[in-house]
């Protein structure tokens, strides 16, 4: 419950720090995943985040109204090509740079060091992998 509440407090705190660009996490993910991997439909993207491809569409919408990504219309029985603009770029840049202060900002001034915080994220991660590890054999994590 530690985690679930630590992760609620860090998306809060991403959220809060990315607002003023207009943009909400699920954007920041798509942007992301859309430099990495350009060729991503609406419902690949859609199963990323686990949102429905209806509010994914929303989102890509909102990314293109911000000049963020550009959509191609697609030919016959072809998925519309999403593609990060250079906007989408700087915009992706802007909010990396955000976040990134937030990390200096959570170790600044507490015990909580770099190498500590390293550490922690490391934790978090094998945690992380065991969990989908259950989930994905179906066993009770419990």
């Amino acid at each position: 419950m530690t985690l679930a509440a630590i992760g609620q407090r860090l998306r809060e705190a991403i959220e809060d720090r990315i607002a003023p660009l207009d943009i909400t996490l699920r954007h920041l993910g798509a942007l992301g995943h859309l430099v990495h991997r350009p060729e991503l439909s609406y419902s690949d993207l859609a199963r990323r985040a686990q949102v429905t491809s209806q509010s994914m569409r929303a989102t890509i919408a909102q990314l293109a109204e911000l000049g963020a990504v550009s959509i191609e219309a697609p030919g016959q029985g072809r998925s519309a090509a999403l593609r990060v603009t250079p906007a989408g770029h700087e915009l992706l840049e802007e909010a990396r740079a955000r976040i990134t202060d937030l990390d200096a900002a959570l170790t600044e001034g507490t015990v909580l060091d770099a190498e500590a915080l390293r550490a922690f994220v490391g934790v978090a991660m094998q945690v992380a992998t065991q969990l989908r590890e259950i989930q994905t054999d179906g066993a009770d994590p419990l």
